[in-house]
């Protein structure tokens, strides 16, 4: 495996986690649970995105992984 695909591994899980504790009901309109998942799905793929990102290049600017 590569190191990026370990470092999604670690950080999506990681990105859910730290949104658990943001309530993200109060700002939707009632009934609709299923658009306020999809946002926190979004939002926790797109944030451990960024986040691997800016591990992976922190690592290779500190010549960790080649």
């Amino acid at each position: 495996m590569t190191a990026k695909i370990v470092l999604y591994i670690i950080t999506v899980p990681l990105s859910i986690y730290a949104l658990d504790s943001i309530r993200i009901n109060n700002v939707f309109k009632v009934n609709r649970v299923f658009q306020a998942r999809l946002l926190y799905l979004m939002i926790s793929f797109s944030l451990s995105y960024l986040f691997t990102n800016f591990l992976y290049d922190f690592f290779l600017n500190c010549q960790i992984i080649k």
